[in-house]
């Protein structure tokens, strides 16, 4: 991604803050795995946001003070010694280059700190998860107060970022949704290589594998979560990522997968039978959740709002659970009660961006101090994801137990509707079913 568009980012922020006020944003940090090993190192969603630069340890500070830097990067300097075993570093001078702002090396952040917040009416930093440099703050602060007979001046504010962040993130641009589209394509087409590959008596984890060899061939490293491949009874559990058992042939197999993309997420869940071909009851409970995804997504428009969307297929669900016998009474009382949740059993969607879960209020401040539903807008990006889960033991015939269905696509919201980002996957019964015959044949 081109640095101008995280200029322009910083831009955006900081003309947001109160006068003469800094923002500070802390990298992540490298997460031990086991003894002298670390995780795959994963940038803080903001801080990578507003920065460009995916190193650990790093700060940023950004400003609208007359006398301090509008953009400054504190990072780890160059040290040939540690590079040769733990790779390169961009360090200070090469950072303040091809990052476009001013960078100092990481050694002088307490004195740099301590000029930032010196003079300033208010400080901004995600007070929730930077905990620590929350304290490193209250500690200048508390210096700070101390000298004010010199002439210092602590802020007299300490204000949370995330909610600002959260605002500007939620609308992405069109750099970000040129990597969205990319992410869904990719993920679409490793769902497809796993509907291929499937056959009885096979491992949930060689589907796993499938799909993340897909996705690191075209350039993602990487799953946006813990890819979710769950056969028979262990589709009912919503965020099983064991993915040990030996698929069935008979059974249905809910994959949730996505790859991650520049630090993008896509979020895909189909379902489909291990043998190729849906049984009578797989079928009747696959369509009924395929139709109220339908209309879900057809609720996802400018205006709207996650409450219509959710009203739209909780109707289909409940009339076509109602029609199949899995619900007995009155329509209108079971929508009233919200009956279908005993087995839709978590919500329609959520926002989709850095994060997979990400951020962006799902209510908003209205008069009189009441929430209400945030509208969509264009350039949001959200999922929607309607399921039923009837585990065994459920208060149904036997003959629905242990079905699991979960249907997901990701949508960017456009200023005529919607575009489905993951379009590519097929979904029809009969469109997987002629993928999986067609593959099965082949053998």
């Amino acid at each position: 991604m081109n640095n101008s568009v995280f200029v322009r980012r910083r831009a955006q922020l900081i003309a947001t803050l109160q006068p003469d006020s800094v923002a500070l944003i802390r990298a992540a940090t490298e997460q031990t795995r086991s003894r002298d090993t670390e995780y795959p190192f994963r940038q803080h969603s903001d801080f990578w946001y507003y920065s460009g630069f995916n190193e650990p340890d790093a700060l940023l500070i950004l400003s609208n003070r007359a006398d301090f830097p509008a953009a400054q990067l504190l990072c780890r300097e160059k040290d040939p010694a540690q590079e040769v075993w733990h790779g390169r570093r961009l360090g200070p001078q090469a950072a303040s280059e091809t990052l476009q702002l001013h960078a100092t090396a990481l050694s002088e952040q307490e004195s740099v700190l301590y000029q930032a917040l010196n003079g300033s009416s208010a400080v901004y930093l995600n007070l929730a998860e930077q905990t620590d440099l929350l304290q490193q703050v209250i500690g200048q602060m508390q210096l700070l107060k101390q000298r004010e007979k010199r002439g210092d001046s602590a802020p007299s504010q300490l204000i949370d970022l995330a909610q600002l962040s959260a605002e500007q993130r939620l609308i992405k641009d069109d750099n970000e949704i040129a990597i969205m589209r990319q992410a869904g394509q990719i993920s679409a087409q490793a769902h497809i290589r796993a509907m291929q590959y499937c056959r009885p008596g096979r491992f949930e984890y060689q589907l796993e594998a499938e799909i993340l060899h897909h996705f690191a061939l075209n350039g993602a490293r990487y799953p946006a979560y813990n890819s979710i491949v769950g056969s028979g009874n262990n589709g009912c559990i919503l965020h099983y990522t064991d993915n040990s058992s030996a698929m069935a042939a008979g059974d249905l197999v809910l994959i949730d997968a996505g790859c991650e993309l520049q630090g993008y997420a896509a979020d895909i869940s189909r379902t489909f039978p291990v043998s190729g071909k849906f049984s009578d009851e797989q079928g009747a409970l696959y369509q009924l959740v395929l139709d109220a995804q339908y209309a879900a997504c057809n609720a996802v428009k400018p205006g709207s709002d996650f409450a219509a969307v959710t009203a739209a297929a909780e109707q289909v669900l409940t009339e076509g659970l109602l029609g199949l016998g899995i619900l007995q009474g009155e329509l209108s009382q079971l929508l009233a009660d919200k009956a279908c949740k005993q087995y839709f059993i978590h919500g329609i969607g959520h926002w989709l961006g850095l994060d997979v879960h990400d951020v962006g209020a799902y209510k908003v401040q209205q008069p009189k101090q009441h929430k209400g539903e945030q509208a969509f807008v264009p350039g949001m990006v959200l999922t929607i994801e309607p399921g039923l889960y009837i585990p065994a033991g459920s208060p149904t015939e036997p003959r629905w137990w242990d079905l699991a269905v979960r249907i997901e696509d990701n949508l960017l919201v456009t200023a005529d509707g919607h575009e489905n980002l993951t379009a590519a996957v097929p979904k029809e019964m009969n469109a997987i079913e002629q993928l999986m015959a067609m593959a099965n044949a082949r053998d």
